[in-house]
């Protein structure tokens, strides 16, 4: 059984999880791709009777019977839940309280996967930004 907790970037929403896991993979499909603005995303498979969730959540349904579900306060992706897998809702890893713990055991839809995910381990790596951040009034950056 897992006890885990999470919540969105800027605290609004949070969620506690206690039971078993129904799945802990990382989706590599278009419409994850599209809903994520990322390569891929890595889900948290819960039963929904064990999830509490406080704060509210803005849902949007991304195909007929499929809901993402997001903070409206600062717009992180929270979950994805469809009829499909009617006793499952899939949990956003990244929400983790510790994301650091996520384990996932499977990646799926390889073949969305995007292509320069190869090249990943050939590319140099910085701990941090390349370049510092420019100087700008908010008009500006738009």
């Amino acid at each position: 059984m897992a006890f885990l907790a999470g919540h969105c970037m800027c605290g609004a929403v949070a969620w506690t999880y206690s039971g078993q896991l129904t799945r802990n993979l990382v989706c590599h499909c278009a419409d994850c791709q599209r809903a994520t603005s990322a390569p891929f995303t890595a889900f948290l498979g819960m039963r929904p009777e064990h999830l509490t969730w406080t704060g509210d959540i803005v849902h949007y349904e991304s195909s007929p019977n499929t809901f993402r579900g997001f903070c409206p306060s600062c717009g992180s992706r929270l979950y994805f839940r469809s009829d499909k897998w009617p006793t499952e809702i899939h949990v956003h890893a990244a929400t983790m309280t510790d994301p650091d713990d996520y384990r996932p055991d499977a990646q799926v839809v390889m073949r969305s996967r995007a292509k320069w995910l190869d090249r990943l381990p050939s590319i140099p790596t910085h701990d941090g930004f390349q370049q510092k951040p420019s100087v700008h009034t908010p008009a500006e950056t738009l």
